[in-house]
């Protein structure tokens, strides 16, 4: 299943008695950063997550500071829910990389495919629609909020439903439910993502989005296998644009909410 030259070797943990088919797959691995011609490649790592995670944990910071009004607190505090998120992973590279546990990077690769797939696909939409100014554009949040919230009931019943499993291909984290890894999800989750964003009346909510989706574009065509954790790495990334709109609308917020 895996074709690459790091796996160590795997280890499936059987999961409760009687339900020998809820089990925790996990495929731990050695020197991810080492290609076969004993050359560096460049990778995500245990490193790169708790360091990224400090820097938009900072930028999170700042941007709550900058908070006028409760409507937008849930929006400003993205940048400090991806730093969390970004920091999770962290440890699941450590569990992949044997220094901690496998029961730790399966945990933790739970509760990171809990807020990446489970909860953002309402989050989002919900925090777009609280910080529109007026009761119209409001209820154009509404259809995506609608299909954020069901997507997030379904993905939430997978995620209990069928097993986690975690390994590592091409220097990424692949993480895969087998109830959420298809087309239709994806679909659904993207459009729930960031269809309230090009919705918008905020311009910056537009750039935003558009931002988003040509991350998730490119992360498609070059790692599909590792789409759920390069895009939220990418999308955290992004994130500072809500800094930016922040730091330069403060003098136009906050909105005379209607």
């Amino acid at each position: 299943m895996i074709n690459s030259p790091a796996v160590l070797f795997s280890k499936v943990l059987a999961g409760k008695r009687g339900s020998p088919g809820r089990e925790k797959c996990f495929v731990l691995r050695t020197h991810p950063c080492i290609l076969s011609t004993g050359k560096q490649a460049v990778c995500f790592s245990a490193t790169a997550n708790f360091v990224g995670s400090g820097v938009l944990g900072a930028v999170g910071v700042v941007t709550l500071t900058k908070v006028k009004h409760r409507r937008e607190i849930l929006f400003a505090s993205l940048p400090v829910l991806f730093a969390i998120h970004q920091f999770i992973e962290g440890f699941v590279w450590l569990g992949l990389d044997g220094i901690l546990s496998p029961a730790v990077a399966h945990d933790m690769g739970a509760a990171f495919m809990l807020y990446a797939q489970g909860l953002l696909p309402f989050l989002l939409p919900l925090s777009v629609l609280l910080f529109e100014p007026n009761a119209l554009s409001r209820g154009r949040m509404l259809p995506f909020l609608v299909l954020g919230g069901a997507t997030t009931l379904y993905i939430l019943w997978a995620l209990t439903a069928f097993p986690l499993q975690l390994y590592v291909k091409g220097n990424s984290i692949v993480y895969i439910n087998q109830a959420t890894n298809n087309t239709t999800v994806a679909f659904l989750y993207v459009v729930a993502t960031c269809g309230a964003l090009f919705f918008s009346k905020i311009r910056m909510m537009v750039i935003f989005g558009a931002a988003n989706l040509l991350i998730l574009l490119v992360v498609m065509e070059l790692k599909r296998y590792a789409f759920t954790s390069l895009w939220c790495a990418y999308a955290a990334i992004a994130s500072v644009i809500i800094l930016a709109y922040f730091w330069k609308s403060h003098r136009q917020r906050p909105f005379l909410y209607a």
